[in-house]
């Protein structure tokens, strides 16, 4: 770590400090405001932000909040990392805008199913926490626009589901599906249970939101068409229940599917999220989308064959 110590301007800032163990209430105050102002934890050393005058003021004012609460914390300005470069560093802060701009986008997802009457309360809600979000937004992220897409939408335009009710199953063979790429497991388990349950023919294919081919059936995309997250529900539960699939093993699938996707342990099943893991790291490796799908097909097809349907 190079520190700067004369005016030349230094990248970084470091936040580093110590809380008298007793001090609990207050740790987690100060890691709050570390989560609002977009910090990322660099190890054991301290919190990180770009250096500017915003970023300044705000570890300023933490570190003397510190030492209000007896502790000790300096404020550094900081040239480079040794062991990080600038790109590894950036990726970091990119990720944690991620991991924030998918949570507006899974809150998105789930608003069609609201009453409409309490949409208008939860759109101003997400848009502020939108905004929150892009002020510490330093690199942008290209979830950004996308976001902003989907609340301008959202706000505008109420949004469609497809009917349950008023499906006809006979409609969508011969079809082709399409979804994002990088499939992970709700998508390849989706794609699993269309070609076992809905069409033994079906073809799949990859699109972003505004390329998608004009016949292809969209199913866990982010604007809400299609076949996708609703409610409480993955877009595996969506087209289960869609498609009135009745078969017990399934169901179970479904429930592995949902608590990988939604960590919300709504179920208590862990199975999924190896599956997950591997996909990912096949993803991660570059496999194409078409082969990482067939693959993600054939590990739910081996689950599937594994699973009990009691």
């Amino acid at each position: 770590m190079e520190v700067s110590t004369g005016k030349t301007s230094a990248a970084w800032l470091l936040l580093t400090f110590t809380l008298p163990a007793k001090r609990a209430s207050q740790r987690v105050e100060i890691w709050r405001k570390l989560q609002r102002y977009g910090a990322v934890a660099l190890g054991n050393s301290g919190y990180l932000l770009p250096n500017n005058s915003g970023t300044r003021e705000r570890f300023e004012w933490l570190a003397t909040a510190i030492r209000k609460y007896s502790g000790e914390a300096s404020v550094v300005m900081v040239q480079s990392i040794d062991n990080l470069s600038v790109s590894q560093l950036k990726a970091r802060f990119a990720e944690t805008r991620a991991r924030e701009y998918e949570g507006l986008i899974a809150e998105l997802q789930k608003l069609a199913t609201i009453p409409h009457h309490k949409q208008a309360s939860r759109l101003s809600r997400m848009r502020g926490r939108f905004r929150e979000i892009v002020e510490v937004d330093f690199f942008n992220s290209p979830l950004q626009k996308r976001v902003d897409t989907m609340l301008a939408q959202a706000e505008s335009v109420p949004s469609r589901e497809v009917k349950a009710a008023s499906l006809n199953p006979k409609d969508y063979l011969g079809r082709v599906w399409v979804t994002r790429p990088r499939p992970g497991i709700d998508r390849s388990a989706s794609a699993w249970l269309i070609r076992c349950f809905i069409d033994k023919k079906a073809r799949f294919t990859f699109a972003p939101e505004d390329k998608m081919p004009r016949d292809a059936v969209p199913f866990d995309m982010f604007h809400g068409r299609g076949f996708g997250h609703r409610g409480e529900d993955c877009t595996f539960e969506t087209l289960r229940s869609s498609f009135r699939v009745r078969d017990r093993k399934a169901g179970v699938i479904a429930q592995i599917v949902h608590d990988a996707d939604l960590f919300d342990e709504k179920f208590g099943r862990k199975e999924g999220f190896g599956i997950d893991a591997v996909l990912n790291g096949w993803a991660k490796q570059g496999m194409p989308d078409q082969e990482l799908l067939e693959r993600g097909m054939q590990l739910i097809a081996a689950l599937y064959g594994a699973v009990s349907g009691k």
